[in-house]
């Protein structure tokens, strides 16, 4: 529609105009023409993203497979699958273990029938009384054997995937070990000489009972074979120093069976340290740590303590880099996501890992791919009750979960299981000394294939073994 010359809405200049119905501004005629073209192509990108929606909801009604949380879906099911089968295999476990300590008990009743049975026939006094007596006790085996209720499996069903655990009325048999040991390593005074040591902390025991000693103070690795009467050095032993054929205060010692090594914790040279038996040469894996004790899993990792950075990082074996935070990394601190100077390792077959947190005083458990861990020996506090630690160092834990610690400054080996308010002596206690019966500072520990107990006591410069008592 013509009117008179006013202000153009886009050039600003006074010309002859035309009113946009839409926008209610003036344009000139060159310039309505740009305004209809800008409106065409804006409309025509509303057709475009009108269609792109067809085809959007066209294809998730076609293919719903695809929606993310579809897929959300999926992955529940594949991880539940995962716990299931994870908890089935347990229990399996569980279950082979106990029947089998089951059908033993019922198996020595019964031998221990028979042998009555015998007894009367050798004898041939057979009366009315013993016949009685053995109908009872094959009436009393038979029933024990038949019933179910000693194993039984307990449902959880206040989870939507129902979790069930193998449990037992049984009370399982604690180990126990004899209160003297025998000194096997060292005992002859600090010395360099090749049948003493020098404050030993970290050992290793291989399949062949060969015994690999930390030997602290010589600078050095020493093996002890059995029943020898002195070590030999195979690693070390030239002296403090930071060549490869010298260590600088080795805290620890692994021995890796498939490359015929071993790997040191070279405290004092901030290094872990490869040496390989066969050849005596050496190389350094890990640089510039901290690092306090070793351990290695069944996958082929090896899990390092960093006193310094207060944190246990992992490295599969023969792998160069940082590694990986698995534990701590929080700074130093008593929170359970902290430690305050970690020491010793260990680690499960499920890659939980446990670690002797020193100055907190207490034993720390670190699922897999935990963000925390949780307190499973000691938390009190310094202390000498049996709710304490005061010092922790070397642990092992055993295929029932019970975590046995090295309780250093109480000269006492603790055994604790897992959400139990205290622990138990089960060897030491006995005030610091040099007795068989004695420890003085014991730091590394180490089970062999026949149960017994091995402790290296860093005060008294020797390693003890306590003997398994069997009941």
């Amino acid at each position: 529609m013509t009117t008179n010359k006013t202000q153009c809405f886009l050039c600003k200049k006074h010309k002859f105009t035309y009113s946009c119905r839409g926008c209610s501004n003036e344009f000139c005629f060159d310039d309505l023409t740009k305004h209809r073209q800008d409106l065409n192509e804006e409309f025509n990108k509303i057709i475009n993203n009108y269609d792109q929606f067809r085809e959007n909801l066209q294809q998730t009604k076609e293919n719903p497979q695809n929606s993310s949380l579809f897929i959300q879906i999926n992955q529940w099911e594949k991880n539940s699958i995962e716990i299931i089968q994870q908890t089935a295999q347990q229990c399996r476990q569980t279950f082979l273990k106990e029947n089998e300590e089951f059908l033993i008990d019922i198996e020595e009743k019964f031998n221990k029938l028979i042998r009555e049975i015998k007894e009367i026939q050798e004898e041939n006094e057979v009366n009315e009384m013993n016949l009685k007596d053995l109908k009872e006790k094959l009436t009393e085996i038979t029933k024990e054997f038949n019933d179910s209720s000693e194993i039984f499996i307990e449902e959880d069903s206040q989870t939507f995937i129902k979790r069930i655990l193998v449990k037992s009325t049984r009370k399982s048999k604690l180990k126990k070990w004899k209160q003297n040991g025998s000194t096997i390593c060292g005992g002859n005074g600090e010395g360099d000489k090749l049948n003493q040591l020098s404050g030993p902390e970290g050992i290793f025991i291989d399949k062949h009972r060969n015994i690999f000693i930390a030997d602290y103070g010589n600078h050095r690795i020493v093996r002890w074979k059995r029943s020898e009467n002195q070590g030999t050095i195979v690693a070390g032993g030239n002296g403090k120093g930071n060549r490869l054929n010298q260590l600088n205060w080795p805290t620890d010692v692994i021995f890796d069976e498939q490359n015929n090594s071993i790997i040191i914790a070279d405290y004092g040279n901030r290094r872990v340290i490869r040496w390989f038996l066969n050849t005596n040469q050496s190389e350094i894996l890990i640089h510039n740590i901290d690092c306090c004790q070793l351990t290695k899993d069944k996958f082929g990792f090896v899990y390092v303590s960093d006193w310094g950075k207060h944190e246990v990082r992992r490295w599969k074996i023969g792998e160069k880099g940082q590694g990986e935070v698995v534990a701590g990394g929080n700074g130093k601190g008593d929170q359970l996501n902290q430690f305050n100077w970690p020491n010793f390792l260990f680690v499960d077959d499920e890659q939980s890992l446990y670690v002797s947190d020193r100055d907190n005083h207490c034993v720390m458990k670190w699922r897999k791919d935990a963000k925390e861990g949780i307190v499973v020996a000691g938390g009190n506090g310094r202390g000498k009750n049996l709710n304490q630690l005061d010092g922790p160092q070397g642990i092992i834990v055993d295929h029932e979960g019970r975590i046995y610690v090295a309780d250093c400054e109480n000269h006492r080996i603790m055994r604790w299981c897992e959400g139990d308010e205290e622990g138990e002596i089960i060897v030491g206690g006995n005030g610091k000394g040099n007795e068989l019966n004695q420890l003085f500072d014991p730091c590394g520990l180490s089970f062999d294939g026949e149960g017994n107990l091995y402790i290296v006591e860093w005060g008294n410069h020797r390693m003890q073994r306590f003997d398994l008592v069997h009941l």
